[in-house]
């Protein structure tokens, strides 16, 4: 064997000893975390005990309360105000509608009484007398008194105004139960419609849907 694999032998490449130098600083700083967490949670538990021995040093003159058998019962919560409600009452209580106004002369006076806004031509009320709109919503006013009747049917049009509803129908009924047979619905529905400016048109309804008991309403949507 040559002189140079001899000295080979006994002198390992520096590469090994770089590797074996770096394995050594890595359990070096293990072993450091390791015992750096045993502290803390030493430190932790001592700081508990005291915390512990503190509080029932506190407590230690104080007598336990015996059991009532009782149950503390929490006071009601206030109840919610229906705020949006109150505001959508009160706009229509604003809107509340006028008996006085003379729409007879603006009815036409044919077999199915009908109204019109003016700019409408007369087309839109042929088309709503045949139906040509669907019905999508109606309100029966029926046992209700005016006052009652007017404020339902005001609360009625806003709803169908806001859920873009195109075509309704009114029941008003005959006033066949009415005292006198006096048919007072009959009478102040046409009113009441024609002071509603998202009304633009209506007509008596056809024996089918309700005839004389009832109108057929075109709403104009947003």
């Amino acid at each position: 064997m040559s002189r140079r694999a001899r000295d080979g032998r006994r002198n390992p490449p520096l590469e090994g000893l770089g590797a074996l130098a770096g394995l050594r600083e890595s359990l070096a700083e293990q072993a450091r975390r390791a015992r750096q967490a045993e502290k803390q949670a030493r430190e932790a538990a001592q700081r508990a005990e005291r915390e512990a021995n503190l509080f029932r040093a506190e407590m230690a003159g104080a007598t336990p309360l015996r059991a009532s058998g009782r149950v503390e019962l929490r006071p009601a919560a206030p109840p919610t105000l229906p705020i949006q409600r109150m505001r959508d009452e009160r706009a229509v209580l604003e809107e509340s509608l006028s008996d006085e106004i003379d729409v007879e002369r603006y009815l036409d006076t044919d077999e199915t009484l009908s109204w019109r806004r003016p700019g409408i031509g007369p087309d839109v009320v042929r088309r709503l007398r045949r139906g040509e709109w669907v019905v999508r919503m109606q309100i029966d006013l029926h046992g209700l008194r005016v006052d009652e009747a007017r404020e339902a049917l005001a609360g009625f049009l806003a709803q169908a105004v806001r859920d873009e509803i195109r075509c309704v129908r009114i029941i008003h009924g005959k006033g066949l139960g009415s005292i006198g047979k006096e048919p007072v619905l009959k009478r102040k529905v046409p009113r009441w419609l024609a002071q509603r400016e998202e009304v633009l048109a209506f007509c008596e309804a056809r024996p089918n849907d309700g005839g004389g008991g009832a109108m057929i309403v075109l709403l104009r949507v947003q």
